[in-house]
């Protein structure tokens, strides 16, 4: 076992640094895991261009990084490969006991406030929190039930019916999970849009039926018209902008369901109230996930979601600043750092 870490740390914005470090010691609780593979988030993307999220902001500096997989060093699954669930609720709360442990008033995070996340090569966690891996699953595969997990929650959320149309707004990686899993929850129809060709050419991969570019002249028309301006029953946003909620309120129904996925840069978002009040919308907020490790793996067994086609770079943990350079610049899909 080694003696020594290998860390990469937030210390401001855009200041990312690998340094070795002293070996975390796992608690009574915990499982010592030798991380394999963490995804970047677009959450992880603030964290290094802005220095923060919304009025949260680095004070300290912090290991990032909440989507990983790794190997068991020790203990009662030593040598097992796993998925490392970055969220720990205190299941204790008023929230956690309600059946919403993602809003737990207590909860600890994965790379957040001072908790550090998986862009290290070991990591001390709690053992209840690690998620045994198929073994066809790769280590990348791990890393991505993560965002596979917020996918479902968003699905969950829109209460997509039977036979439904859906329209998904931002074709980031987590976007167009939320296709897959929105053709797996029984949509027939699906539309999505995104300004970057590559990920308009995946989301077509993945089952959208029509695909579509904001910077098009004829946006506006084509969204009306995809379901012959009826409007679909459920739209995501799922890019942080501004535009994309106006998009995903003109595309719906009357009646129907926005869910708000996409982190804005700044900390607040706006929308046309007079377009939501008029077709009296109901407007869901993603807050990361609840416990869907599970379901999310059950959906990659059964041959329903793509892992492995969504990631396009990766990196060793030395390279963490070209890593994030380069998912900042949306060269790709989803950039994996191999610790």
């Amino acid at each position: 076992m080694p003696t020594r870490n290998l860390a990469a740390r937030f210390h401001a914005a855009r200041d990312i640094r690998v340094a070795q470090e002293a070996m975390p010691v796992p608690a009574e609780d915990e499982s010592l895991v030798r991380i394999t593979a963490v995804g970047l988030c677009g959450s992880d993307l603030h964290w290094y261009d802005e220095g923060g999220i919304g009025d949260t902001r680095i004070t300290a500096p912090v290991v990032g990084g909440h989507e990983m997989a790794g190997v068991v060093r020790g203990g009662p699954l030593d040598g097992v490969r796993v998925a490392v669930d970055p969220a720990i609720p205190c299941h204790h709360c008023d929230m956690c006991a309600r059946g919403h442990p993602n809003l737990c008033r207590d909860i600890v995070f994965a790379g957040h406030a001072g908790r550090d996340g998986g862009l290290q090569r070991y990591l001390a966690w709690p053992t209840a929190r690690l998620h045994p891996l198929p073994e066809v699953f790769s280590d990348a595969d791990g890393a991505m039930l993560e965002p596979l997990g917020v996918a479902v929650h968003a699905a969950d959320l829109g209460h997509i019916p039977l036979s439904g149309t859906v329209a998904v707004i931002g074709c980031g990686p987590i976007g167009l999970l939320l296709i897959q899993a929105a053709r797996a929850a029984g949509a027939v129809r699906v539309l999505a849009a995104d300004p970057l060709a590559h990920r308009r050419r995946a989301a077509a991969e993945r089952g959208a039926d029509t695909v579509l570019d904001p910077a098009d002249g004829d946006y506006p028309n084509r969204l009306s018209g995809f379901t012959a301006g009826r409007g679909v029953d459920v739209a995501f946003e799922i890019a942080g902008t501004d535009p994309a909620i106006t998009a995903a309120m003109a595309v719906v129904r009357p009646g129907g369901r926005v869910v708000l996925g996409g982190i804005p840069s700044t900390e607040s978002s706006a929308f046309p109230a007079s377009v939501a009040r008029r077709k009296g919308l109901t407007i869901a907020m993603v807050r990361r996930m609840k416990e869907v490790y599970p379901r999310a793996a059950a959906l990659v067994t059964a041959g329903l979601v793509d892992l492995r086609g969504l990631v396009s770079h990766r990196f060793p943990l030395t390279g963490a600043d070209d890593a994030f350079r380069t998912a900042v610049a949306r060269e790709g899909l989803k950039v994996i750092v191999e610790p």
